[in-house]
């Protein structure tokens, strides 16, 4: 165990002691447990002490959340900055074979697993023209299927952190 996680475990073991101490010193007093008495000014140590190591949970808590809503915020921005790089990567793919702007519908829409009649559904044409449009973007992108397609795709979204453009410029994966 680091030293982190240990003061972290030796704080809340503190915390839960002196929670303990507060519950049994109500339970006690409704209860009408007597205990062998102590002075007032040991007591008020005591309960110094012990709303001390309370106030530092709410402390620790604030800065964790604190910790967390910043690294959730750099995820999100690394996040919005992987879709933009995807995109741009999406556009010169398209750009490269050549799709037209439905093509492009067509080719989104398929990568994101929907069916040919889902296709057709959402653009608003036939399932024949929807054939078509993918045949032809298998040809322009020198794949024979949706599957290919898709494999192609992920291969250049693995190689999008490196510093190169994650194809080889003909749209196919750069070779290792």
């Amino acid at each position: 165990m680091n030293r982190r996680a240990l003061g972290l475990f030796i704080l809340v073991v503190f915390q839960v002691s002196c929670a303990l101490f507060f519950i049994s010193d109500i339970l006690s007093s409704v209860i009408g447990i007597r205990s062998r008495p102590m002075s007032w000014q040991m007591r008020e140590i005591i309960e110094l002490l012990v709303a001390a190591g309370l106030m530092s949970g709410v402390i620790l808590g604030a800065v964790v959340l604190r910790r967390t809503i910043r690294s959730e915020e750099r995820a999100r921005e690394k996040l919005r900055r992987a879709s933009g790089a995807f995109m741009d990567m999406l556009e010169e793919t398209f750009d490269q074979w050549g799709l037209t702007p439905a093509e492009r519908d067509v080719t989104l829409f398929s990568v994101k697993g929907f069916s040919i009649s889902e296709i057709a559904q959402l653009r608003g044409v036939s399932d024949g023209t929807i054939k078509a449009q993918t045949n032809a973007i298998y040809r322009k992108a020198g794949v024979s299927g949706r599957s290919q397609l898709l494999a192609l795709f992920i291969d250049q979204v693995v190689e999008l952190p490196e510093a190169g453009s994650g194809s080889s410029g003909d749209g196919s994966p750069k070779a290792a």
